[in-house]
């Protein structure tokens, strides 16, 4: 009879009659060697090599575009409506530029042609998801597309222009260090109508995220909602969606299915609590559209007022992104600043003036109500109020 095999597993040389040399694997033989360190001392051991191996393993990113969205009641599709004047998927693609991903796939779908088309210029691919099958059959459509099975993948939505390169970073960071096979980010609404709510047990663990539709009343009363934004291993990524089902309210392969087969497993999920919850919001209605014009626009004043320029009334001033604007410049309200314009140093521009590729020296003045397209305004000149273009035809 041979001799079985020891706690830990190996593999044995020969064959029935002469099962031969057992070869041990590193587990079976610390377990022998050391049998009061088996649990801890591997289970270090194997902590060590899965972080090193996710520390180095190449990121990939997956962006959802593919949707049509529908409460915009729109014929364009929903990630291409323009916010801070940028289509909304731009500012994503923006956002996860830092991390210097080895490759970023986009999934293209509604009005797939026009999307494809506005990548130019950014350092990405197309996947198309011919038929809208979920989340989760979406990221499937990108299996043979990807470079490494065995990459990191972050996964993110193209109607969420809020998203921080800085919080995707730092959300990396912590997928990274903590060994998880998923991490998934989250935050607390005042009210979480219409997104998935984390479910967790007694311990604060995550177990599992229901969608809306699909929770019951006890449920839809959790604050904490899936941001839709996760890290993932690539092999466990891929593993687990092929095992995941339509059994739903919608009839669709949940890309949310993945945290409770992960937990099934016993496998490690980590969440990433945003404090911000603002930086999560989706854009599904031309409400949630303004609303996202208007936080990058504070963002983007409170950024030049620190820099040392006046706004008199930030809510109702619009500046581009990438203008600069010199210091002691006053900007009174309703100004308007786009295009490749630059504004010198100590300048002001008064009520209701609209400037489009105007470059302006320093201390230069211009009245109110003026619209300037394609001007150069010399030091220390003064524009007088109402000017118009067509005045110069």
């Amino acid at each position: 009879m041979p001799f079985p095999l020891p706690e830990g597993g190996g593999r044995r040389k020969g064959n029935g009659s002469n099962p031969g040399q057992v070869v041990l694997t590193d587990q079976a033989a610390t377990n022998i060697l050391f049998p009061s360190l088996k649990n801890s001392f591997f289970s270090v051991i194997l902590n060590m090599r899965c972080l090193v191996t996710q520390q180095s393993a190449p990121l990939s990113v997956i962006i959802l575009a593919a949707g049509k969205g529908t409460r915009m009641k729109s014929a364009r599709a929903k990630v291409l409506h323009e916010v801070f004047f940028a289509p909304m998927l731009h500012h994503v693609l923006d956002s996860v530029a830092s991390l210097k991903p080895a490759q970023t796939l986009v999934v293209v779908g509604h009005q797939w042609e026009a999307v494809a088309a506005s990548l130019g210029g950014f350092n990405a691919q197309t996947v198309l998801q011919e038929e809208q099958l979920g989340t989760g059959h979406a990221v499937l459509c990108c299996r043979t597309s990807l470079i490494d099975p065995d990459a990191t993948i972050l996964i993110l939505c193209g109607d969420t222009p809020l998203l921080r390169s800085q919080t995707l970073a730092d959300m990396l960071s912590r997928h990274q260090a903590s060994g998880a096979q998923l991490t998934l980010m989250t935050t607390l609404l005042q009210d979480p109508s219409n997104y998935g709510r984390i479910l967790s047990d007694a311990t604060g663990k995550v177990q599992a995220i229901v969608e809306e539709k699909d929770a019951d009343p006890e449920q839809k009363k959790i604050r904490e909602i899936n941001a839709g934004i996760y890290c993932a291993q690539g092999t466990f990524l891929l593993k687990a969606l092929a095992q995941v089902g339509t059994d739903n309210a919608q009839g669709e392969v949940y890309l949310t299915d993945i945290v409770s087969i992960a937990t099934r497993d016993k496998l490690p999920v980590e969440r990433y609590l945003n404090p911000e919850a603002t930086d999560v919001l989706g854009v599904n209605s031309r409400v949630e559209l303004a609303q996202a014009h208007r936080e990058l626009q504070r963002r983007r004043n409170r950024a030049l007022m620190l820099q040392g320029v006046t706004l008199q009334d930030p809510s109702t001033t619009t500046i581009a992104p990438g203008i600069a604007i010199g210091q002691d410049t006053i900007i009174e309200p309703g100004v308007r600043i786009s295009g490749n314009s630059r504004i010198g140093q100590a300048c002001h521009l008064e009520s209701g003036a609209i400037l489009h590729n105007c470059q302006l020296g320093d201390q230069v003045r211009i009245g109110p109500y003026c619209c300037l397209t394609d001007q150069i305004i010399a030091d220390q000149c003064t524009v007088p109020c109402h000017f118009h273009d067509r005045d110069q035809a």
